[in-house]
């Protein structure tokens, strides 16, 4: 049993202005409220302090903390059903993709990573529609992409979906981006428009095209040997921490999406609808990967996921 005394320490690579980091002090301050724990220490963003968020997910995983926040690509060499989340151009309705992972979708994903790992999943947060901005021309088509290096985050899949749309994919620690931006190391991105936001990507990145390529799912874990050390009260009172935290987020998040929009018209960002895109073009870029991967997904995970996209 965890003793009342033992420091919990909470963490994510979010600036104070981000949802994400309003959910995790929301989660920490339920915590402290129900005085079944000992003290709660937040970091709000490791990268400030000069760590990776590479490094944040390992302290999770080998027990050095308790509790992160990780992007679901991240995790996909650990249990590789995670892939589901990282197809291109399958989910068009977040609500849709949310619900799915609040039933057995999300109990199979959960199982597969504690199966490989020394994470327990907590809840599934909305990390948004994943968008592309760049600093040369308006991307509307793949034939807009060629010649343009891209950064993205350490995921086989969403390097091979952006390679295929014709960029050049590489990869960086979300403490690097704004590094690879500024220097023009890259020439275009691809994230939420939250951290297009909170980065502000848009200084360097005037054309932003809402391609909503991928839905961004992050997974609120906590170390799993730590949790079985945990009395029952304090594990329930975790879990319904985290509950709240997650449904707390998922508002957040919607709300965030529109408001953007509007912000950035202002700042002078030249914003390339969907209905102004040639989707069925980008679409057809990429069918293969999803076709590829379905095949090495679980049954369970097809059918409770990919296919409730669709009804």
């Amino acid at each position: 049993m965890l003793s009342p005394q033992t420091t919990i320490e909470l963490a994510g690579y979010q600036g104070a202005g981000s949802i994400l980091s309003t959910s995790l002090l929301s989660l920490a301050q339920s915590l402290n409220a129900s005085q079944l724990f000992g003290p709660v220490a937040t970091t709000l963003d490791v990268t400030a302090q000069g760590e990776t968020a590479g490094r944040l997910f390992q302290s999770v995983n080998t027990g050095k903390r308790q509790l992160c926040y990780v992007a679901s690509g991240y995790l996909t060499a650990l249990a590789p059903d995670l892939a589901v989340l990282d197809l291109p151009f399958t989910v068009t309705e977040r609500t849709q993709a949310l619900a799915a992972l609040d039933q057995i979708a999300g109990q199979s994903l959960t199982r597969a990573l504690a199966q490989h790992s020394g994470y327990r999943v907590l809840g599934f947060w909305d990390n948004g529609f994943r968008h592309i901005s760049n600093a040369v021309r308006p991307v509307r088509q793949p034939a807009d992409c060629l010649g343009l290096k891209i950064r993205t985050l350490d995921s086989a899949i969403y390097r091979e979906s952006l390679d295929a749309l014709g960029f050049q994919a590489v990869t960086t620690d979300v403490s690097d981006l704004m590094c690879v931006i500024r220097s023009g190391q890259v020439q275009a991105q691809e994230n939420p428009l939250t951290n297009y936001s909170n980065f502000k990507i848009y200084e360097h990145h005037p054309h932003l095209s809402l391609t909503s390529h991928f839905f961004g799912v992050l997974l609120l874990v906590c170390n799993e040997p730590w949790f079985r050390s945990l009395s029952e009260p304090q594990q329930q009172a975790l879990q319904e921490a985290a509950s709240q935290a997650t449904q707390q987020q998922h508002a957040l998040a919607a709300q965030q999406d529109s408001v953007l929009q509007s912000s950035f018209l202002q700042q002078g960002v030249q914003i390339i609808s969907g209905s102004q895109l040639e989707l069925e073009q980008l679409r057809r870029a990429t069918v293969y990967i999803v076709e590829r991967e379905r095949q090495k997904l679980s049954k369970s995970v097809v059918q409770h996921y990919l296919d409730a996209l669709k009804n």
